[in-house]
C-alpha cells in the first residue's frame, strides 16, 4: 500500500509555502512564492484575496505537477491539507463570501485614529480582556479603519487569512481560537466574542464564524481550479504560524523558549492555564501576549520584536537580494571583532519594538559598512529581548532552554548574538517549521500522525 501524503500551507509575512509530507512524517517536496505584498506610502502593506489565491493556486499547480516524480507514483494524490499562518491579516466578506476590503498586513501603521478614539472603558479593559496589548497591529483596529473609511460592516464576517483559504479551497466557514486570538475581538476567560468590543464595531456575535479548536475536520477540498491530484483533500485550519512552529517538534516543554526568527522574531512560552488578567495587563504593557495556544486547553505567552523586518530591509538597503549574497554578509559579520568604536555610540539602530518596525539608523563615525550595519542591528535585537526576558521573568519562572526556528536562524551570526541573551540555545534542524507543523495537524485528519 502507497503511503497516504499530506500538505502543510504557511502563509507567511515573507513568503508563502507549501511541504509535502507522507504518513511518515518524511519531507518530500516544497513549493514556495512571495507572498503578494502591495507596498503603498508610509509602509502601508496590504493583500488582495485575488493576489493570494493566485499564488497559491501557482504553489497547488506545482506541487501536483511534482508529486509522481517525488514520490515515484503516478496516480499520487494529497489526502489533506491544514494551513497555518500570520496573525492579525483576514478579509472582510459578505453573505455570497465576496471580499469587500483587502488585508491589511500585521505591520501596516493604519489605525492610530482609531487606537485614539477607543473608549476609555474598552481601552482599559483591553488587555485584560483579549491579552494583547492595544494598538495598530490587531486586527479590530483595521475593522475600524475600514469602517471608519466608508465601509459599512452590516452583513459582512471576519475570516483570518487561513480560515479564509480554507473557505475558498471548500472548507466550512469557521473561527480559529489561535488566530481569533489575535484579533482584539476574543475574550480570553470565556473564549467567546467580546460583545462590548462587537457593540463598538456595530456588529453582532455573527460577525466572526463559530469558533473551533485548531484541527478541526472542517471537509472536503472542492474548488474548481484544483488539480485533480489534489481536489477531495480534508481540510483545517492548522492556526497561528508560531505556534503552530512551535509543535513541529513535539510538546514544548515548559521551562523553554521556542523562538521563531521570520519576519517578526517571537518568544514563546507554554502555559497549562491561562494568567489573570492583572498579568495579562502588566505583560501587555511590555507588548507581551497572553492567548490561546493551537493545542486545545493551553496558553502560550507571545513575546514580539520586528528584528526580522529590520534585518530584511537592512538587507534590501545593501542590495542584498539573494542567498549567497546573505551567506557572504554573515561570514563578514562573524569575522568581525567584538567591540571596537562602532559598538560604541559609533553607530544606534532603533526600531525592533513591537509596537515599531521602522528602522532608523544613526551614523556617527566613519567606516560603517554592511557588516557593521548588520551586527548593529542584532545587537540592538539583543537589547529588545532582554527587556522582554526581564518582563517574561517576572510572571513566570524563568526558562532555562531555548530553541531558535524560522528562516533567519539559518545565519551563524544570528544565532551567536541571540545565544548572548538567550538561555542554553539549540537551533532546529527543520527548514521549514510552521509548513511541517501544519503537515502534522493535516496528517491528524487521517489519524495516522499525532502531535
Amino acid at each position: 500500500m502507497n503511503p497516504r501524503l499530506v500538505a502543510g500551507l504557511d502563509l507567511g509575512s515573507t513568503g508563502v509555502k507549501v511541504l509535502v509530507t507522507d504518513d511518515a512524517g518524511t519531507e518530500l517536496l516544497i513549493e514556495q512564492s512571495p507572498t503578494p505584498w502591495r507596498h503603498g506610502p508610509g509602509g502601508t502593506t496590504d493583500l488582495s484575496a485575488e493576489d493570494l489565491l493566485s499564488t497559491i493556486g501557482h504553489l497547488l499547480d506545482a506541487v501536483a505537477r511534482r508529486l509522481p516524480e517525488a514520490t515515484g507514483d503516478p496516480a499520487a494524490r494529497i489526502d489533506a491539507i491544514a494551513v497555518s499562518g500570520m496573525g492579525e491579516t483576514g478579509f472582510l466578506l459578505d453573505e455570497d463570501n465576496v471580499v469587500r476590503a483587502p488585508a491589511f498586513a500585521w505591520f501596516d501603521p493604519r489605525g492610530q485614529q482609531q487606537v485614539d478614539n477607543l473608549p476609555a472603558e474598552l481601552r482599559d479593559q483591553f488587555a485584560g480582556k483579549t491579552g494583547l496589548p492595544v494598538g495598530v497591529q490587531v486586527s479590530v483596529v483595521k475593522i475600524a479603519h475600514l469602517r471608519d473609511n466608508g465601509l459599512s460592516l452590516d452583513g459582512l464576517r471576519w475570516f483570518n487569512l487561513p480560515e479564509f483559504v480554507v473557505l475558498s479551497l471548500g472548507g466550512r466557514a469557521v473561527a480559529d481560537y489561535s488566530l481569533s486570538s489575535r484579533t482584539g475581538l476574543l475574550d480570553q476567560d470565556s473564549g467567546e466574542p467580546w460583545s462590548e468590543m462587537l457593540a463598538h464595531l456595530g456588529v453582532g456575535t455573527d460577525f466572526m464564524p463559530p469558533l473551533v479548536d485548531a484541527g478541526t475536520d472542517l471537509g472536503t477540498a472542492d474548488a474548481s481550479t484544483l488539480p485533480a491530484s489534489i481536489a477531495g483533500a480534508r481540510l483545517t485550519v492548522a492556526g497561528h504560524d508560531h505556534l503552530v512552529s512551535a509543535v513541529s517538534g513535539g510538546a514544548i516543554p515548559p521551562d523553554r523558549y521556542h523562538v521563531s526568527m521570520g519576519t517578526a522574531e517571537v518568544l514563546l512560552r507554554v502555559l497549562d492555564a491561562p494568567l489573570t488578567t492583572a498579568a495579562r495587563s502588566r505583560l501587555a504593557d511590555h507588548l507581551i501576549n497572553s492567548v490561546r495556544h493551537v493545542v486545545p486547553g493551553q496558553h502560550v505567552l507571545v513575546a514580539g520584536v520586528k528584528t526580522g523586518l529590520l534585518m530584511r530591509r537592512a538587507l534590501q538597503l545593501c542590495d542584498i537580494s539573494d542567498r549567497a549574497g546573505r551567506d557572504l554578509l554573515d561570514q563578514r559579520v562573524c569575522a568581525l571583532p567584538p567591540g571596537g568604536p562602532f559598538t560604541d555610540g559609533g553607530i544606534d539602530i532603533a526600531g525592533a519594538r513591537n509596537d515599531d518596525g521602522v528602522l532608523s539608523i544613526t551614523v556617527r563615525t566613519d567606516g560603517i559598512d554592511s557588516a557593521e550595519l548588520f551586527r548593529s542591528i542584532l545587537l540592538h535585537g539583543n537589547d529588545e529581548v532582554a527587556r522582554l526576558i526581564e518582563a517574561l521573568d517576572a510572571e513566570v519562572p524563568p526558562a532555562r532552554t531555548t530553541l531558535l526556528t524560522g528562516g533567519w536562524a539559518g545565519m551563524a551570526s544570528v544565532r551567536d548574538a541571540r545565544a548572548q541573551v538567550l538561555p542554553d540555545v539549540s537551533v532546529s534542524t527543520r527548514s521549514q517549521d510552521t509548513a511541517y507543523g501544519a503537515a502534522l495537524f493535516a496528517a491528524r485528519l487521517l489519524t495516522l500522525i499525532e502531535i
